[in-house]
């Protein structure tokens, strides 16, 4: 088995243009900038990509241009969910094929399976990616999110059934509590368990035992500098950065998506902030506290300058 996925695995936005057609240009951009900012590994599309809104054949081409664009330089773990066995395979197939590092994927989301019919879902997934990594996306419970949420006893009897799953990405509520609860059941059942949820509890998530983060990657660069002090043991140094990303962060679970693609506008990554998932305006007060938020967390960022 190869190494160890670890770290601030970083999770792209999907760039549209003023038509809400996919923008590949800005896409590329994005990779090259989350690489510059020092992400360990790269993700799309899931939930925050936006992915339920794409077209499976944007989705496949959304997965080709990021491959290309990585040129090898960190894992791509490319997203493959969808409501049936079927697609998700499809999916998964043509992620090997282009080149991927891994899939992830929540069970089906619409009509909520049982167990068995979860376990063909993920060997379907398993068998199309050829040996790839398969990254369980655990989230769900609430109102407001898109997901089927399982046991960590259901998803180390996974683990058991399909031994191509290797990873969790967990961020059921209370995330802090469920990966604990994951870890001590999963044994060495899994390679790892990502936390998620907009890296609002990145150190508690740390601290007990997650493996690194899957979130958006407007502030990518100051996510990575928290998981690499940590791991040297400088943790008053880690929460000082962390306790500076929070207001940003904070902002984007009250407004939505809008946010964290405004970020990414004003650090000369995306060329608009178009959503497909319904978001809230930022209105001239947001604006203004977002001014304000950012200049907190500035000195925590990498400068970018696209080539």
């Amino acid at each position: 088995m190869s190494e160890a996925w670890r770290g601030i695995f970083t999770i792209l936005l999907t760039p549209f243009d003023e038509n809400g057609a996919l923008d590949e240009e800005s896409l590329a951009r994005e990779v090259d900038f989350v690489i510059a900012a020092g992400c360990h590994g790269i993700v799309t599309p899931v939930n925050t990509s936006e992915f339920a809104l794409l077209a499976d054949e944007e989705r496949r081409r959304l997965a080709e241009v990021v491959v290309s664009q990585a040129k090898g330089r960190v894992p791509v773990v490319i997203g493959v969910a969808a409501s049936n066995a079927i697609t998700a395979a499809a999916l998964a197939r043509h992620a090997k094929e282009t080149g991927a590092n891994g899939v992830i994927a929540m069970p089906p989301y619409v009509v909520r399976l049982g167990p068995t019919m979860v376990e063909q879902y993920y060997t379907r997934i398993a068998e199309a990616a050829g040996g790839l990594p398969v990254v369980i996306q655990n989230v769900g419970g609430s109102a407001e999110s898109v997901g089927a949420p399982l046991s960590p006893e259901d998803i180390v009897r996974l683990a058991e059934k399909v031994p191509a799953v290797r990873y969790v990405k967990e961020e059921t509520t209370p995330c802090t509590h469920r990966i604990t609860a994951l870890l001590k059941v999963a044994g060495n059942r899994l390679s790892g368990v990502f936390g998620g949820t907009g890296g609002r509890y990145l150190i508690d998530e740390l601290q007990r035992g997650s493996c690194g983060l899957m979130s958006a990657c407007h502030l990518v660069d100051a996510q990575v500098k928290v998981f690499n002090l940590l791991s040297q043991g400088k943790e008053e140094e880690a929460r000082a950065i962390w306790l500076r990303q929070l207001p940003v962060q904070n902002m984007w679970s009250l407004l939505g998506l809008g946010v964290p693609k405004e970020v990414l506008r004003r650090r000369g990554v995306l060329k608009t902030t178009v959503c497909r998932r319904p978001t809230a305006p930022l209105d001239n007060y947001d604006h203004a506290e977002l001014d304000k938020a950012l200049a907190m967390v500035r000195e925590d960022l990498v400068a970018f300058s696209p080539v």
